[in-house]
């Protein structure tokens, strides 16, 4: 089978991981009979350098001529960095939230689970790590806060921001399909998680996840307060199957899943539309203290890349391969520094990689 992927190594370590999710999949091909085809784009700093915007309409253009988009990481240091000494709209993340508009990227998923392996670097007590989890966090990608009008002005000599957060229950209900479909492949429970006491949008929020519920009478539904689910992430995160959320919130609870983990550099996600079309990246940032040094986790970009291959192009076979070759290295005591133990064999981003391909 030949796919065309439009790869976007961007900024910081995204060469780095990117290369080697490449590695990856290059032994897919080799092992299994299919082709790939890479076309590189720039998105984030590295296209504001080169044009003066973090993303053009060409990229975009021929993003939306693949069959999937593989993604590293963007932008740089906040306080350092001359892209952040730009107006927002010119800023490496409006790369990345103009690409997720224009291909429609609205169901962003990301699963959290913890190895067996990788417990010592659970960052939670002893007894809590020993339960492990395994869940899904369904974040609705391109509504909300972030997509909001927005404006900066002088209001009676005080100057004043303002982030307009607007859902409508278009938006609503078709993240919650999404949510309870993958629930039903899963321990079918969805944890809808809100601020209903206080927001309007996520009154409506629940209003319309419940309306959805009554089409999975299978699935178990309970409604959480952010706030109380970001500490039930911490205090019992074997509770959870499938966390379903609005932008910001998901935003900030799926970081969190992450380093319950053990690491970012463990979390994989993709970015959904209504076909089976995704944009597939790690969920950590671009890293530029470590950039280039060889230091950086490739895994969570590698788990990334099965998960296109599972959700964009029905190859499940190839996906299980890669996450056994990623358990079969850390079974076998690899480590790259971020999720170093005692006893462990620490190695590099280049040789990370090169131990996950040969072992598919």
């Amino acid at each position: 089978m030949n796919k065309k992927i439009t790869v976007i190594k961007g900024d910081g370590i995204g060469p780095e991981i990117v290369t080697q999710a490449q590695v990856v999949l290059d032994k897919v091909c080799e092992k299994f009979g299919h082709t790939f085809e890479y076309t590189d784009i720039l998105m984030g700093g590295c296209s504001i350098d080169a044009c003066g915007v973090p993303l053009t309409d060409e990229a975009v253009a021929t993003a939306k001529a693949a069959d999937a988009v593989l993604l590293g990481a963007i932008g740089g240091n906040t306080s350092t960095s001359p892209w952040y000494k730009l107006e927002p709209s010119l800023r490496p993340e409006a790369g990345l939230l103009k690409i997720r508009k224009e291909l429609g990227l609205f169901a962003n998923l990301r699963p959290a689970l913890l190895y067996d392996e990788l417990k010592d670097a659970c960052p939670l007590r002893e007894e809590v790590a020993d339960k492990g989890f395994d869940m899904m966090m369904m974040r609705e990608l391109t509504g909300g806060l972030y997509f909001g009008k927005r404006e900066t002005k002088t209001v009676d000599g005080v100057e004043t921001a303002i982030d307009t957060l607007e859902y409508n229950e278009n938006e609503i209900r078709r993240i919650a399909i999404k949510g309870f479909d993958i629930a039903m492949k899963r321990r079918k429970k969805v944890t809808s998680v809100d601020k209903a006491n206080v927001l309007d949008s996520s009154r409506l929020w629940r209003k319309v996840v419940n309306e959805v519920a009554k089409d999975y009478p299978e699935v178990e539904l309970e409604h959480m307060l952010v706030d109380n689910c970001a500490m039930q992430l911490v205090r019992d995160p074997a509770q959870f199957d499938v966390v379903l959320t609005e932008n910001m919130f998901g935003d900030i609870l799926s970081d969190e899943a992450a380093m319950v983990s053990g690491s970012l550099g463990m979390l994989a996600s993709a970015s959904l539309n209504e076909t089976k079309f995704g944009m597939y990246e790690p969920s950590h940032g671009s890293a530029p203290d470590i950039a280039g040094k060889d230091l950086a986790n490739p895994i969570a970009t590698i788990i990334s890349a099965a998960m296109m291959l599972r959700f964009s192009f029905d190859m499940d076979k190839e996906a299980d391969a890669i996450e056994s070759a990623v358990k079969q290295v850390l079974k076998e005591g690899y480590r790259t520094g971020d999720i170093m133990s005692e006893g462990m064999k620490k190695v590099g981003c280049k040789e990370m990689g090169a131990l996950i391909a040969e072992r598919i």
